[in-house]
């Protein structure tokens, strides 16, 4: 799995979509046509990126929202970031 740091800008991938549903969200990844579904968390996360915050912002932002001390929500985001870039769904944004 890749590293990201918490510098870098992410973006949701140019053929990756997301969609509310009920308590989570689903992403749709057109290329493939897979599907995927978020909970919570992920969707809070992924409602965050936007192309012009980096990773350390969106944890910033996620920490208002969640009662998680600072160091177990960065070490949780990052390896959600990890996941999603190495799934396709998001990318860096300077790239």
């Amino acid at each position: 799995m890749v590293e990201i740091a918490f510098e870098t800008v992410l973006r949701m991938a140019d053929d990756a979509s997301v969609q509310h549903v009920g308590d989570g969200a689903v992403v749709l990844l057109a290329r493939s046509g897979q599907l995927y579904t978020c909970n919570g968390t992920t969707e809070a996360f992924l409602d965050k990126v936007d192309g012009a915050r980096s990773l350390d912002q969106i944890v910033d932002l996620l920490s208002d929202e969640f009662e998680v001390d600072k160091a177990t929500l960065d070490e949780d985001m990052a390896a959600l970031a990890a996941e999603l870039v190495t799934e396709g769904i998001l990318t860096d944004a300077d790239a």
